[in-house]
């Protein structure tokens, strides 16, 4: 893709995300991932209703009248973007690609991040970590994640998680607000993701395509995985064969919801043909 064309579409990705960052996520976002926690700010005169155990007694004795200490929320965040770059990433059944998909998920957590004031990070992954983007603060710094996720080439196709979450626990060593955003078509991950939501906080964004849940009837037809290039024919007339790949998706997805849900991850499932405004507000909602 050359620079021009780069340029336009981070700019139609920016303006839409940012919006719906400001409109839409900038309260519920607040909401639902709190800062680190209460810091001293200022002492205040005792008032009817306050605290008794916030009084400071040192400030107390000296004015030989009761002040209490005040405390506000340490509000600024990491946010790191765990972001799936794999081959299966390419997939679309209909007018969106899981990669766009996922790129505007990402742009929408970084808006919503820096209208907090938070830094935001980011882990490109595929069986390896491709790239490392530290945290920073900054609309160019979120513009340069968009980019990378935009025109990024990753060396391998395969999908590691394991690989990613043992990056993030080693590279960020305070706890952050960490979101997966993957399709989450991998497995032997557990060991990891028990480790890193002990120390950091994460939530697993699932990103899929109504064709990998449903095989149509359109006849014979060659697939190919994205991740290891493997072609097959398969006979999509063949109800039994439909029903087998549908209980195989059933299988997958079931067995990463008990994972999730086992080590408390709070998770949301985002199809590539439906608005994912409502699975995201729901999910800050519950948090919240």
């Amino acid at each position: 893709m050359d620079t021009t064309e780069l340029l336009k579409r981070v700019r139609r990705i920016e303006i839409k995300t940012k919006g719906l960052s400001q409109q839409i996520f900038a309260g519920e976002y607040h909401s639902a991932f709190k800062g680190k926690g209460m810091a001293f700010s200022e002492v205040r005169e005792y008032q009817y209703g306050d605290d008794i155990r916030n009084i400071d007694w040192n400030v107390t004795a000296r004015f030989n009248h009761p002040y209490v200490k005040i405390y506000e929320e340490e509000r600024e965040l990491t946010v790191m973007l765990l972001i799936d770059v794999s081959g299966s990433r390419e997939f679309a059944s209909q007018d969106r690609l899981k990669k766009n998909l996922i790129t505007e998920l990402a742009a929408v957590l970084s808006f919503s991040a820096i209208s907090n004031n938070d830094k935001t990070g980011a882990i490109l992954f595929s069986d390896k970590v491709e790239k490392f983007i530290p945290p920073k603060k900054g609309r160019q710094h979120i513009l340069r994640i968009i980019r990378e996720l935009i025109n990024f080439e990753p060396e391998n196709r395969g999908t590691n998680i394991h690989e990613a979450l043992e990056y993030l626990i080693n590279a960020i060593k305070k706890r952050s607000t960490a979101f997966l955003i993957s399709d989450m078509l991998d497995s032997n991950y557990e060991d990891a993701l028990k480790i890193c939501c002990r120390k950091h906080d994460l939530i697993a964004l699932r990103v899929f395509d109504q064709r990998e849940v449903e095989l149509p009837n359109i006849g014979l037809i060659r697939m190919k995985d994205a991740e290891t290039g493997k072609l097959k024919w398969i006979d999509s007339s063949d109800k039994k064969i439909r029903s087998i790949y549908n209980e195989n998706w059933q299988r997958r997805n079931k067995e990463t919801d008990e994972i999730l849900n086992k080590h408390g991850i709070d998770y949301a499932c985002l199809a590539t043909h439906l608005d994912y405004v409502k699975p995201l507000m729901q999910l800050f909602k519950k948090r919240a």
